[in-house]
């Protein structure tokens, strides 16, 4: 699925099953919700913390899933083409950070 197909397969879920979108300050503050669930599923996994019981089961992928649902909710709600968005930002990495982490004596 491309990204504008997705785009459009929320829109149309959203314009059928959902009723309609929630407005942009709460689906800003839904993505800040998912967000952390990714991080505390992050930090569980990969960090120091411990898993509680009701967390063993949950999906990263699942989590993630949500964090991108909410941000194609966004982008449909302010009118951006996140194809169109998401080249012109490679385009912006490819001249700003050409050779800024090759150069970067941290990562080698």
């Amino acid at each position: 699925m491309t990204i504008e197909e997705a785009q459009q397969k929320v829109d149309d879920w959203i314009n059928t099953t959902g009723v309609r979108y929630f407005s942009e300050l709460t689906n800003m503050a839904i993505l800040t919700e998912e967000v952390g669930e990714v991080a505390r599923v992050i930090s569980r996994k990969y960090g120091e913390q411990s898993f509680k019981e009701s967390d063993k089961e949950v999906d990263l992928g699942d989590e993630m899933a949500d964090v991108l649902w909410v941000l194609l909710c966004l982008a449909n709600q302010t009118g951006v083409d996140l194809t169109q968005a998401f080249e012109k930002n490679f385009e912006k990495k490819n001249i700003r950070d050409k050779d800024r982490h090759k150069n970067n004596e941290k990562l080698k």
